[in-house]
């Protein structure tokens, strides 16, 4: 029976790795492609800290995370790219599946914006909005803990994107989520829903900083895995952060600051069971 248990682990951190590899793999010939026909682009590296997680499966105890990232940014005459991996090392209090220390996780994100000014031959600019585009993508993510989830959500919907220093896009989308839950053993197909994301990059000249950020608010998604009626959820992930880069003569390289996080009904779920996060966050990012 024990060496069925050890199979069926190894099994299963296998089929992870191999994901992950897959995973890697497509997304940099994605990137390939996109940075070759880019008109500008930026990429980075991250890497954030918090101790204030919470996840489903723990109950109201406090998690640490050291999360490290990936992000590219493009744009060509008709619109933009951007991409962002994490990957997320939790500590032992989110377990993985079969024990061996904590969970980890690599959630991915793209979206591309397709811009309707040039595309149309119009300027279709109005009071504080300087353009409108349409905004397609997907998440994908995969974790060893016990519930294994394998998040595939796919978005569409325009977006308004406003005239302030920086950006500033407000986006009504159109959300289809596919999803595995290891407790019950089964996927688990959500009903489609609607959902509203803000994104912003200020930058803070004053003091040499930006303000970076987003905010999803997603609507109930019908029953999930386990039978019960999802809730609205939100997401707010927002960073202030110094252009440490510039005391060095490299502005705009380095930066370095503090972030916070707030997840109301984690995946659609009653947060009864496992609180709110409600995590502050110490984040660094290195762009080149």
């Amino acid at each position: 029976m024990q060496n069925h248990r050890t199979y069926q682990i190894k099994k299963y951190r296998n089929a992870f790795d191999l994901r992950k590899h897959l995973m890697g793999a497509l997304i940099a010939g994605c990137l390939t492609t996109a940075a070759s026909a880019a008109d500008w682009s930026d990429n980075y590296v991250g890497y954030r800290y918090g101790e204030k997680f919470r996840e489903p499966c723990c109950g109201t105890t406090d998690i640490k995370k050291d999360i490290f990232s990936f992000t590219h940014v493009s744009g060509y005459k008709y619109g933009i790219n951007f991409f962002t991996a994490d990957f997320l090392l939790s500590d032992s209090n989110d377990p993985a599946a079969g024990g061996g220390g904590g969970a980890q996780e690599v959630y991915a994100v793209y979206r591309h914006q397709l811009l309707l000014s040039p595309v149309t031959g119009n300027s279709l600019s109005f009071g504080p909005v300087k353009e409108i585009a349409l905004t397609a993508g997907f998440d994908l993510n995969s974790k060893n803990d016990a519930f294994a989830p394998r998040v595939r959500k796919f978005v569409l919907g325009p977006t308004l994107k406003f005239d302030v220093p920086g950006f500033f896009d407000v986006s009504l989308l159109y959300r289809t989520e596919r999803n595995h839950n290891g407790i019950v053993g089964k996927s688990v197909r959500f009903d489609d829903t609607y959902g509203v994301s803000l994104a912003w990059g200020i930058p803070i000249k004053a003091i040499n900083a930006k303000f970076d950020g987003f905010l999803d608010y997603v609507g109930p998604k019908g029953k999930d895995g386990f039978g019960f009626e999802t809730k609205a959820e939100t997401l707010a992930r927002v960073y202030l952060m110094f252009d440490v880069g510039k005391l060095a003569s490299k502005p705009e390289t380095f930066y370095a600051g503090v972030g916070y996080e707030y997840w109301n009904n984690k995946f659609g779920g009653n947060p009864r069971n496992f609180g709110k996060t409600s995590a502050p966050m110490l984040a660094l990012e290195a762009h080149f």
